[in-house]
């Protein structure tokens, strides 16, 4: 709780605590210390090193991203990346603040774009506009992506690969409960997962749910529940301030509260709402997840398919995937680090990381080619996360990103745990976030 409280406090109380979370993160970042020059085996030539601390998930992707990694060391001798699986986001936070207090911060941190305001705020990040003005590589890259690169008319990172969530499903159970059409409304995406929720082996305990939801206070809870609150026309900043308490907001929460009451859906353990043991296991139906678990899907052998977010008002998903940061070191790291950058956002990168994982590729080339196009053709549903692109909208990159998560997903808990009601559960935690913006 402490360190949750450091680091999405304002600035002031932020200062004051940072030595606290140093002391916690003492021991991770003394082994993960950087180099900057190195000798080879032969002592002629100097190679940098340089450090690269990330978050990718499930395990077979940091495989696949280790795979491509090796192929950027091999072909760039005179640069060597190191890659360190430091936890997911949430877990990732007291590690990069302790890094920045510390002077000892990675040189490339992959993590959620929304970050970008507070690292500014700190004076730990390289500023890229002037690299990216100057370099072949934006002509590229996919435009919808600069809304996730930009804060007050600059460029502070770029992006990974992109993605947005839909709700996977197994056929061979909508097909047992009768169920011949994939839900497109709030109430029918009801009818359905009630249809799903089963006692199969007639033992009197239902052991199949139609729905299992992310529950918990973090990033990926709020990501997955956003779509349904911009369905209903809900938004979480009105006015240039962040702001929790909307109607769409409310109806999102009711929602989920619903079919939780009646069991047609149940909870991820907290903060776990990516795993998907349940959903391949047949204990659930349906679960929001995105194009970035096909690799793990493929390995498990089940029958899975793929249909948009279902809507109230509007369709609606969100932005989603990670960025490249790259931090205040020294010259040379910093320009190493601009070269992988250049790899990273490269069309062989972005078409092997697409094809193995299924994300989403950002470089024009590698959507465009036709080793991608036959990927698409073969795995048709991927078809739904790109027809989502066009209305995906981006999580908002502002300083005080980390605080309105942290009190949506509080709030979003706590409803689905039926603490609160949705309504009570919002303007408690907006109450909350005021008091922090303060």
């Amino acid at each position: 709780m402490l360190l949750n409280q450091i680091i999405f406090s304002r600035r002031n109380f932020f200062v004051k605590s940072l030595s606290l979370v140093f002391i916690f993160s003492l021991l991770f970042i003394s082994g993960c210390q950087n180099t900057a020059l190195n000798s080879d085996s032969s002592g002629n030539n100097q190679v940098t090193k340089i450090t690269f601390w990330h978050g990718i998930n499930p395990p077979e992707n940091r495989e696949i991203f280790n795979e491509l990694l090796a192929q950027f060391n091999t072909e760039n001798p005179d640069i060597q990346v190191e890659a360190l699986y430091v936890g997911q986001p949430d877990e990732q936070l007291p590690k990069i603040i302790a890094s920045i207090a510390g002077n000892q911060p990675p040189d490339i941190l992959w993590y959620v774009p929304q970050l970008t305001g507070k690292l500014v705020e700190l004076q730990a990040l390289k500023p890229l506009q002037e690299w990216w003005n100057n370099s072949d590589i934006k002509n590229e890259i996919d435009p919808a992506m600069l809304s996730t690169m930009t804060l007050d008319n600059n460029i502070w990172s770029v992006p990974f690969a992109t993605n947005n969530t839909a709700v996977f499903y197994r056929p061979s159970l909508f097909q047992k409960a009768g169920i011949s059409e994939t839900p497109k409304t709030w109430d029918e995406f009801a009818e359905v997962a009630k249809k799903l929720t089963q006692d199969t082996n007639n033992d009197g305990k239902i052991d199949q749910n139609g729905m299992l939801f992310a529950s918990g206070k973090g990033e990926f809870t709020v990501f997955v529940w956003l779509p349904f609150i911009f369905s209903a026309d809900g938004e979480i900043i009105q006015n240039n301030q962040p702001n929790l308490v909307s109607e769409g907001t409310e109806k999102a929460l009711n929602l989920a509260v619903e079919l939780v009451k009646e069991n047609s859906a149940i909870l991820s353990q907290p903060d776990r709402g990516y795993e998907l043991d349940n959903f391949i296991n047949g204990k659930v139906a349906m679960q929001i997840t995105g194009p970035w678990t096909l690799a793990q899907l493929k390995q498990s052998n089940i029958d899975y398919d793929v249909f948009p977010i279902p809507i109230i008002n509007q369709p609606a998903t969100v932005l989603g995937g990670e960025n490249l940061f790259v931090f205040k070191t020294d010259a040379q790291r910093e320009e190493a680090s601009l070269k992988f950058l250049e790899f990273i956002l490269g069309e062989k990168f972005q078409t092997q990381w697409a094809l193995k994982t299924g994300y989403l590729p950002i470089n024009f080339n590698a959507q465009n080619s036709s080793e991608y196009q036959d990927f698409v053709k073969e795995n048709p549903v991927i078809k739904v996360f790109l027809e989502q692109m066009k209305f995906a909208k981006s999580r908002p990159i502002i300083t005080d990103y980390p605080a309105l998560s942290e009190n949506l997903g509080r709030s979003i808990e706590s409803s689905l745990l039926q603490q609160k009601t949705p309504i009570q559960a919002l303007e408690e935690s907006q109450k909350k976030l005021q008091l922090q913006l303060q």
